[in-house]
């Protein structure tokens, strides 16, 4: 396969990845999507993306997830 075949399925993976992410957070608050979406793996900016807040935010909520748990 081509590189350009290879990105392309890949797009379509993380597309797809990101809808049924999106599905299974309905109806939680923004911090149990955050907290389920950064343990499956995902980025501060790529959950700010599917949230629709900033990356800033996510690392705050996240940094205050730490702290509650310690």
């Amino acid at each position: 396969m081509e590189d350009k075949q290879l990105k392309e399925i890949s797009d379509k993976l993380d597309k797809l990845i990101r809808v049924m992410a999106l599905s299974v957070l309905r109806g939680l608050t923004s911090s149990e999507k955050i907290s389920l979406l950064h343990q499956a793996g995902f980025k501060p900016s790529e959950i700010a993306d599917m949230i629709g807040t900033s990356s800033n935010v996510v690392s705050v909520r996240l940094s205050e997830m730490r702290k509650r748990r310690s």
